[in-house]
């Protein structure tokens, strides 16, 4: 197979072998004798053979012992190294088995095994650099070894691998990375170092139950394991464990001060916690621009970390409803449930948000989202009834909007808003105006006199504040008359009515297209004088 061995095509190679511990064909321990007759080294010789039965029995804590004895006795002899990399291996210490390999072929370097256990160790280690080195030598010295140039395949796919994970990493295209080392820790499953990239990649893809366990067991068999140690404080970091998430990375920068990784992942944590603990500082004070500023720059810290974002949105919501930035506030609340969907706050404070702007369909829709979620809250199932009304009132004329006053009006305002937009509106003002605009003001008239008949009688006004008149509405028939409430109010004679496009009225409305008989005055110093129309003054 060639070096450069495409990583999507990784599937394919199928018959590419594993690189595991060793096997009994090849990396068996040493049983030949030594021929010295010295007494150290038959004293060494006899410690190997024991440690070789126990070697056999899998008890390699007791071949360690013996071989060390071996070593003792005789330190010069390669296969004695060999034989204690090989125990190490099997406890899957594989810097102190390379230690070993590496002084076996200091002493003996035609010593094959020696060189074939270097370059296991180096793949285990993720070097796979030093590993190919290895695996050449041995096939130079034992050209029909099958088990060299299977393993130097494969190590040349892992290189592979290796190389487009890391360029992948530095690119953040972390889906790469992780389809990367998967298919690095298929053919070298007691790689901790890709195990390690692979539980990383989980975690910066927000899969942080997976990343978790991948750690886990990581530190299961290496609990000093630092890199470990830091996936799992960046998982907790990232759900917003932040004092665990602190614990991890000092743990870390304790066991290895030069971990740059945790280093950064606190310093960013520590200063994500301070700039949103000025925010809550400020707000506490009634400082509700400086908390929305505050909180601004928090968000700027650390843009992938979901849900500390996610309250940091909602915290600038609040403020900014305090300092009438409501649809600025009503985006953040939308931000921070996206980043966090179990959010109720953010719901919550949205659906209030709605409410105070009379977005009443989306207030609806957010109330049923947060009733759906906790079916027995009473408060939200009463928030929902309230915006249901409130949305069906909505619907409805707005007769204050007509008037153009508030909703806490006095009398008298809502006598003096009537009085100028039924002016405004009244039919013969508008005698010059096209057939369109006539119909259109006259609409309006009608609205308006309909609109003070509900809002100038206190038991109408306030069914209709109640919501009651949707269910039980006193509401205008069609043939309502907007003359008897304007006659009524401003006092005009009688003998004449409004027709509203109907038969006999001329284009002022009234019968012959006459204006008001000279002399007839309204209240407040509006008059009418001649037949060529009205001239409205208004007080």
């Amino acid at each position: 197979m060639a070096a450069n061995v495409s990583v999507e095509k990784m599937d394919q190679d199928e018959n590419l072998p594993k690189i595991g511990k060793d096997t009994e064909e090849f990396m068996d321990v040493e049983q030949d004798s030594c021929t010295d007759i010295k007494d150290g080294v038959v004293m060494a010789e006899a410690k190997k053979a024991e440690g070789n039965q126990e070697y056999v029995k899998k008890n390699y804590e007791g071949a360690l012992r013996l071989y060390t004895e071996a070593i003792a006795f005789a330190p010069n002899i390669a296969t004695f190294y060999g034989n204690r990399a090989a125990a190490y291996m099997m406890m899957s210490k594989y810097d102190k088995a390379l230690e070993d390999a590496m002084t076996a072929i200091k002493i003996d370097n035609n010593f094959v095994k020696g060189h074939y256990r270097a370059a296991k160790c180096h793949l285990m280690m993720g070097s796979t650099r030093n590993a190919i080195m290895e695996l050449h030598y041995v096939i130079s010295l034992d050209p029909k070894n099958k088990d060299a140039v299977n393993d130097l395949k494969t190590a040349r796919v892992i290189q592979e691998l290796e190389s487009s994970a890391f360029e992948a990493y530095d690119k953040k295209d972390y889906n790469k990375v992780l389809y990367c080392m998967k298919n690095a820790v298929d053919l070298c499953p007691e790689c901790t170092l890709y195990k390690v990239l692979k539980a990383e990649a989980l975690a910066l893809l927000e899969k942080y139950s997976d990343a978790e366990h991948e750690a886990t067991e990581i530190l299961r068999k290496d609990p000093s394991n630092t890199d470990a140690i830091y996936v799992r404080g960046l998982c907790l970091y990232y759900q917003d464990n932040v004092e665990k998430a602190y614990q991890h990375f000092t743990q870390v920068m304790k066991r290895d001060p030069d971990n740059k990784k945790a280093r950064i992942a606190y310093k960013k944590a520590k200063s994500l916690q301070a700039k949103k603990q000025e925010g809550n500082d400020a707000f506490g004070s009634g400082k509700y621009d400086k908390a929305y500023n505050l909180y601004s720059e928090a968000l700027e810290i650390d843009p992938p970390n979901k849900y500390t974002n996610a309250k940091l949105y909602y915290n600038r919501a609040v403020a900014g409803s305090k300092i009438n930035k409501n649809e600025q506030a009503i985006e953040d609340c939308s931000k921070a449930v996206e980043l966090d969907h179990t959010y109720t706050k953010a719901y919550l404070k949205r659906a209030q948000l709605y409410m105070d702007n009379e977005q009443y369909e989306e207030a609806v829709r957010d109330y049923e989202l947060l009733c759906r979620k906790d079916r027995s809250s009473r408060e939200f199932r009463r928030y929902l009834e309230k915006a249901k009304l409130e949305l069906k009132k909505s619907k409805r004329k707005d007769y204050y909007k007509i008037l153009g006053i508030q909703k806490n009006a006095t009398d008298d305002e809502v006598k003096k808003a009537y009085r100028k937009s039924a002016l405004q509106h009244h039919p013969d003002r508008h005698s010059g105006a096209t057939d369109e605009q006539k119909k259109e003001e006259e609409k309006l008239f009608k609205e308006v006199n309909e609109a003070y008949s509900v809002l100038s009688d206190a038991k109408k006004r306030a069914r209709y504040d109640s919501g009651q008149d949707l269910e039980d509405t006193f509401g205008m028939p069609d043939d309502f008359d907007p003359n008897s409430i304007f006659q009524a109010f401003f006092g005009a004679p009688g003998g004449f009515t409004f027709n509203f496009g109907g038969p006999g009225g001329g284009p002022t409305g009234f019968p012959g297209g006459a204006g008001f008989p000279g002399g007839a005055g309204f209240p407040g110093g509006g008059g009418f004088g001649g037949n060529r129309g009205f001239n409205f003054t208004f007080g």
